[in-house]
């Protein structure tokens, strides 16, 4: 994990592609249809764009560009953001379900 500590903690320049935080409602200026539990928890967002200003550092109030083209500002958190999730580890019997799929139907179907 420290490989991604030193990634997190890098700073951009102007065009980096980074991930931005802001709170949009704090907590107690929800609607008031919203559920209570809901009410207690600011509603906040995560967005994506390309560093308007020169330089920033994690931490530092920022405007940035999303793709679509809204300017949009809040906190930095993160510099050339990439998804880190993955489908998991092997499961060997999920390996050949295909295999065993197309010898099903070139037997017309049936199993034995």
């Amino acid at each position: 994990m420290d490989l991604m500590k030193g990634v997190m903690d890098m700073d951009a320049k102007k065009g980096d592609w980074v991930r931005i935080h802001s709170v949009v409602l704090p907590a107690g200026q929800r609607a008031g249809s919203v559920p209570e539990d809901t009410q207690k928890c600011d509603l906040q967002l995560w967005n994506k764009g390309f560093l308007l200003g020169d330089s920033a550092s994690v931490g530092d109030e920022v405007e940035v560009e999303t793709i679509i083209g809204r300017k949009v500002k809040g906190e930095l958190v993160e510099v050339h953001p990439y998804w880190k999730h993955n489908f998991g580890k092997c499961v060997p019997e999920l390996l050949f379900i295909g295999k065993q799929a197309r010898e099903i139907l070139a037997e017309g179907g049936e199993c034995k």
